[in-house]
């Protein structure tokens, strides 16, 4: 484990709640809620120190601590912010040290240097309390329902965007005079950017907030659609593909984290399943809109500027509704008003005190990701997993035109409306896991609000045998035009249901397993899984042309039917495997933490 992650670990240890007096319980309770994927709980800085405005108020430290202890919330966040700050890129000392071998300059004017600040923790601004509305979990409900479907406008967009080039495949490929299989880049292409895309924005939204990177892709999306739409020659239709798919990762990485800075723990396991409701339907929502713009009068270039009109109304929407959600860059604002009101220089935001380190944003954006990939066995098995099945969604944009275009005949606006058999599986699944989560609720309540990741899996379980049903079931109904359409497309009704719940649920797994480092192992699992997504379409057609729909069908479901065992492995032994882990936090490494400190 390098520098960076000993960093978090002592700044985890130091947050802990064994730095506050109370009981075994909540030290339990404390532990599990401290720093969730992006979690936004952060809303305080450092207890160590009384702020300023606290000794204007004539708060003591004394009667802080007793606060503290009547609200367990406020102390989570304390710790939660701290955890934040440590693993933003650039907190390292490493980043300084450059800066520290260097001389200082002349103060200049002739002036002397001035005294050092006295107690500069005292300068650090804080949120007033469990209750300050400008944290975003204070926000009224409407301003965070605004936020949530302006969110979900964009990230559905940018799912869109990237299916809605399968209807355009033929055309482009005639265009240009290229092969379809040479056609299909423009969608793998397209996923490829899915896969980079991550490792600029995620540190992009922790260096400098979410809303910033979001209004800056949502634009750079809208170009590259535009420049799409007018391209002369294949290769800028395909690097176009490339960068609208880069640039339309941010959504898709951010908006959960958005998530998380509004909701809490109760509420925003429903807020991300809408969120990827609208991530997975946008796919199979984009190529029946598609094929019948490519049969009418305004022909292929169409789909990209319907993809561009999209963008722009979001950009637009995001200006006016979107507000920025995370906390420690809310604090930064705060600080800056402060400044200038009062003229005391010396206030600032703990994020005010970063500086940017490239070394160390490759470790904690690339090497932590393929360390934990490659050497935790949870996050490499059920990333292949969710490869697999993120694979298959943009595969099916090759073979369900095959099946429904090819053997039965109908046209690319009318053979993209049996996707709607998907979709509507993943609304049942995404409906059955919104009506589960009150009894989620009341397990988290019974074990003291500590999520048990295992909870999860369950509906992952059912989802993997669902959706080898669902292989089986297309690959021998739609092989021949003899059985009704009616038939494979019902059999999507299966496909979406089990897509919709590994996906989420496996995803959540990741999340509550690794608390502080969920940003690394999600980031591991995007890349695995965009390279399946953007590697499937290719060879889909030779597939299906070589062994037939049927054996096609029957070879993925015998793989999906041999993947359903990973999550009840974990569900039945995840607990002795995380113990083993450098990354996931458990109890009773803690426990060790702590006897260790005290000694």
């Amino acid at each position: 484990m390098d520098i960076v992650d000993r960093d978090l670990e002592k700044a985890e240890f130091d947050a802990s709640p064994r730095m506050f007096p109370q009981s075994g319980d909540d030290h339990r309770e404390a532990l599990a809620r401290t720093a969730t994927v992006s979690s936004s709980g952060s809303s305080t800085s450092s207890s160590d120190s009384t702020s300023a405005h606290r000794q204007n108020t004539g708060v003591s430290r004394a009667s802080t601590q007793r606060d503290l202890e009547r609200h367990p919330t406020a102390l989570s966040r304390i710790q939660t912010a701290r955890s934040q700050h440590s693993a933003t890129v650039g907190q390292s000392l490493k980043s300084r040290r450059s800066t520290r071998t260097k001389p200082l300059p002349e103060f200049g004017g002739g002036k002397p240097y001035p005294p050092p600040l006295p107690a500069q923790e005292e300068y650090v601004v804080e949120f007033d309390g469990v209750d300050d509305p400008l944290h975003a979990q204070n926000w009224p409900f409407r301003k965070k329902l605004i936020t949530a479907l302006v969110l979900g406008f964009v990230t559905l967009t940018s799912a869109f965007g990237s299916s809605i080039f399968s209807a355009a495949i033929r055309p482009v490929a005639t265009k240009f005079g290229v092969s379809s299989e040479v056609g299909i880049l423009g969608v793998s292409l397209y996923v490829l950017g899915f896969a980079t895309g991550p490792l600029m924005w995620a540190p992009l939204s922790e260096l400098y907030g979410r809303r910033m990177p979001l209004l800056v892709s949502s634009f750079g999306f809208s170009i590259f659609a535009i420049a799409v739409a007018v391209a002369k020659d294949l290769q800028t239709v395909l690097l176009c593909r490339f960068w609208g798919g880069f640039f339309g990762a941010c959504p898709l990485t951010v908006t959960a984290a958005v998530f998380s800075d509004m909701f809490d723990n109760r509420t925003r396991g429903i807020a991300i399943t809408v969120f990827s409701m609208a991530v997975f339907a946008g796919p199979l929502l984009a190529p029946f809109i598609g094929g019948f713009i490519v049969i009418s009068y305004l022909g292929w270039r169409w789909t990209e500027y319907i993809v561009a009109i999209m963008g722009f109304l979001g950009l637009g929407l995001s200006i006016l509704f979107l507000r920025e959600t995370y906390p420690p860059v809310i604090l930064v604002s705060k600080a800056s008003e402060l400044r200038r009101r009062t003229h005391n220089w010396g206030i600032h935001a703990k994020q005010e005190e970063i500086e940017v380190d490239l070394r160390e944003l490759l470790e904690k954006n690339l090497s932590r990701p393929l360390r934990m990939l490659f050497t935790e066995p949870i996050v490499l098995l059920l990333s292949i997993y969710m490869a697999f099945v993120y694979g298959l969604l943009y595969l099916f944009l090759t073979i369900y035109p095959i099946v429904f275009q090819q053997i039965h005949g109908m046209n690319p606006g009318v053979g993209g409306l049996p996707y709607f058999g998907m979709i509507i599986g993943e609304l049942i699944a995404g409906l059955c896991i919104v009506l589960t989560q009150p009894s989620y609720n009341r397990k988290l309540m019974a074990n003291n609000n500590v999520p048990i990741p295992e909870w999860r899996l369950p509906p992952a379980i059912i989802g993997g045998v669902s959706f080898s049903i669902g292989l089986f079931w297309f690959g021998w109904s739609g092989y021949k035009a003899d059985i009704h359409w009616i038939v494979p497309t019902l059999s999507g009704l299966c496909s979406g249901f089990g897509i919709m719940s590994i996906f989420l649920q496996c995803l959540n797994y990741l999340v509550d397993s690794y608390l502080m480092f969920a940003a690394s192992a999600i980031a591991a699992n995007t890349f695995l899984r965009s390279l399946c997504g953007a590697g499937f379409p290719l060879f889909a057609t030779y597939m299906i042309n070589g062994m037939g729909v049927q054996w096609a069908g029957t070879l993925l479901g015998c793989v999906a039917a041999c993947l359903v065992p990973l999550p009840i492995i974990f569900y039945l032994k995840g607990a002795k495997i995380r113990e083993k882990s450098k990354f996931a936090p458990t109890p009773t490494k803690a426990v060790s933490e702590s006897s260790e400190g005290d000694e």
